[in-house]
């Protein structure tokens, strides 16, 4: 994957702040996000390979998790911004926590990471996974239909959204462009079943962030994340989804500017040592 052909923009000035997606997802899931931070910041919202306007990696490519956290490094590199601020959702969360293992990051405020989720939840990663490939068979038409059918609306309003019966979440479907044979959707699903973050150092202050209303990768996985990276400051955001930034961009914004902030106290040495602790956004 070549770092040079990722699509992003960016707006304001400052420390840049790089924003990644979730699997399926775009840049434009930030929208909501991005001004709220661009006061204070360079923000740099990203199209992983595969989706938005970033092309797909070839079949014979690698294309996982630690291939993404390798090409964003780049990314990062090529543009010339030194220790950023990472904060991703989902997948996007996973590739912050790695880079910030790898020392990269500024500071690291993720929303809902993979790689927390106990066998289980993994097995129906598995099983969705499945599905999806089925589905590639299929022709488009019929994808069409069978993904504006009241049970497929529902069940993505449900799976996405903190309150399914909102207005806001009535627009909610399910992506099927990226269901064709080798889409990167397909590919990457069963690999991020297959991936689990280890418990490593993270020098740089964390923020962890969960919906209680997230039934994609279940609130439960917290505890897991906690486990695995003790130092994070850990928060509940209440009446969330997966996707926080669609359900509460105000909150999402203020927990990645805290994060920021302390980053930012600790390298001018203003402060001590980064404490993590428990919250409730």
């Amino acid at each position: 994957m070549n770092p040079r052909r990722i699509a992003f923009e960016r707006r304001g000035s400052g420390r840049p702040v790089v924003l990644l997606h979730g699997l399926g997802d775009r840049r434009q899931s930030w929208e909501a996000v991005s001004p709220r931070l661009a006061a204070d910041y360079e923000v740099v919202s990203v199209d992983l390979p595969g989706f938005g306007e970033s092309p797909a990696p070839e079949l014979d490519e690698p294309y996982d998790v630690h291939s993404l956290v390798r090409v964003i490094r780049e990314f990062c590199e090529l543009h010339g911004f030194e220790r950023p601020h990472l904060a991703g959702n989902s997948l996007g969360g996973s590739i912050a926590l790695e880079l910030g293992v790898q020392g990269v990051a500024g500071s690291v405020t993720v929303f809902s990471p993979a790689g927390f989720s106990d066998r289980l939840a993994r097995w129906g990663m598995r099983t969705v996974g499945a599905v999806a490939n089925l589905a590639t068979h299929l022709p488009m038409p019929v994808k069409e239909r069978l993904a504006d059918t009241p049970p497929a609306r529902a069940a993505a309003r449900i799976a996405l959204r903190g309150d399914p019966s909102s207005p806001e979440a009535k627009a909610t479907r399910f992506g099927i462009q990226g269901l064709t044979p080798g889409a990167p959707y397909v590919r990457m699903v069963p690999r991020i079943a297959d991936y689990d973050f280890t418990s490593r150092p993270i020098t740089c202050p964390v923020t962890i962030a969960w919906g209680d209303r997230d039934r994609t990768l279940l609130p439960s996985s917290a505890e897991h994340a906690h486990q695995r990276v003790p130092n994070a400051r850990m928060v509940s955001l209440l009446g969330v989804g997966h996707i926080p930034m669609a359900d509460d961009p105000l909150s999402v914004a203020e927990h990645i500017r805290w994060t920021c902030s302390a980053a930012d106290r600790a390298r001018r040495g203003a402060s001590g040592a980064f404490p993590g602790r428990r919250g409730a956004g």
